[in-house]
């Protein structure tokens, strides 16, 4: 049994005990019942997925992975791939918006170079689970073999396991890659079933004539390419990307260890299309942090069955809109622990 097999088969569906007892707390706090709509939501939610009536969310992490497409070569992205790097430096040096937010909410960022062309000097910030220097080019072929792409989810499994060991209560997702949007628009219309031109967006910031061309490149890509909806590592491997499939890998991994998983926008919703095609019942453990503007997003979302908390006009990627679900998360399960019920402050309860 690959590791792989062995995570998938530890995911449990969540804790109905706790969920329920979390639920009756909620009913007998100083509030009208309902009052705090989503917050309540999320708070039952977490206890399940941690099996504890009044879970506590002192250990974060934000798993930032990084890598390059192939695809960028057909011109899908105003900005040059070398980008990739750069701001992987740049999460390093403690300048990007995910390390701001991070530091806001008291999370650590952990930084992985899934596959970043040109290569990342050795450093105590960076992680090396190098699969290859980017992907190939997907409208002429797999964008990686099979064995990469197993290889890629295995590498998020023990990112994830890795970090356990240094305490971990939540986690969010988060990403770096010129040209993944174009990977992740061709992930969501093959397990959404919806038609490329729906699920496509600006990603970097495309006129109209490049957004076709995006469109068009993603077409040839899956008609070249044929993946299985029925095989989400036949998808990974044919249109995905490493980090797409890292992140993924961590999805399950945090399922299989009842942490909640924060996702954050288009790249980590097309992620958890992966991860919950490769394990359906890791759905319950994810927590979508925000609406990306990227319209293949909502279609991401609609598919999970997951409803944001944020609608933010968001499109950065990096884990920032998962940043700001580790605050909403914590926030809830503070309003369930700290808040005192009825009975304890002497308040008349509606009979």
């Amino acid at each position: 049994m690959n590791t792989l097999d062995r995570i998938i088969k530890k995911v449990q569906p969540l804790d109905a005990a706790a969920m329920d007892m979390a639920m009756q707390r909620q009913d007998r706090l100083t509030k009208p019942r309902g009052s705090l709509g989503k917050l309540e939501e999320l708070s039952i939610q977490i206890a399940g997925i941690r099996g504890q009536a009044l879970p506590q969310l002192e250990k974060k992490a934000i798993l930032t992975m990084a890598a390059d497409h192939g695809v960028t070569a057909r011109g899908v992205s105003l900005y040059p791939q070398e980008v990739t790097r750069q701001m992987v430096l740049n999460f390093v040096a403690g300048g990007a918006a995910i390390n701001v937010l991070s530091r806001l909410v008291g999370a650590r960022v952990v930084i992985v170079d899934m596959g970043v062309r040109g290569g990342l000097p050795a450093s105590a910030g960076i992680i090396c689970k190098t699969i290859a220097p980017g992907t190939q080019d997907m409208c002429s072929g797999p964008a990686m073999t099979r064995a990469q792409a197993v290889n890629s989810l295995q590498a998020g499994l023990e990112i994830v396991e890795n970090e356990i060991k240094n305490g971990l209560d939540i986690l969010g997702t988060g990403d770096m890659g010129i040209g993944n949007t174009t990977s992740a628009s061709a992930i969501t219309a093959v397990m959404t079933g919806k038609p490329p031109s729906t699920v496509t967006g600006r990603g970097t910031g495309l006129n109209d004539e490049q957004l076709a061309h995006k469109v068009q490149a993603i077409e040839l890509a899956l008609d070249i390419n044929k993946p299985d909806r029925s095989d989400a590592i036949d998808v990974l491997c044919k249109v995905g990307g490493f980090e797409i499939g890292g992140l993924a890998g961590a999805m399950i991994a945090g399922a299989a260890h009842r942490i909640p998983v924060v996702i954050d926008g288009f790249i980590s919703g097309s992620a958890a299309l992966i991860a919950a095609g490769i394990c359906p019942q890791i759905k319950g453990y994810l927590i979508a942090s925000h609406l990306s503007v990227e319209k293949g997003h909502a279609a991401c979302l609609e598919y999970l069955g997951l409803d944001p908390l944020l609608d933010l006009n968001m499109r950065l990627g990096e884990g920032t809109g998962a940043a700001l679900g580790i605050f909403l998360a914590g926030a809830s399960v503070n309003l369930l622990r700290q808040m005192a019920t009825f009975a304890e402050a002497r308040v008349s309860d509606i009979e």
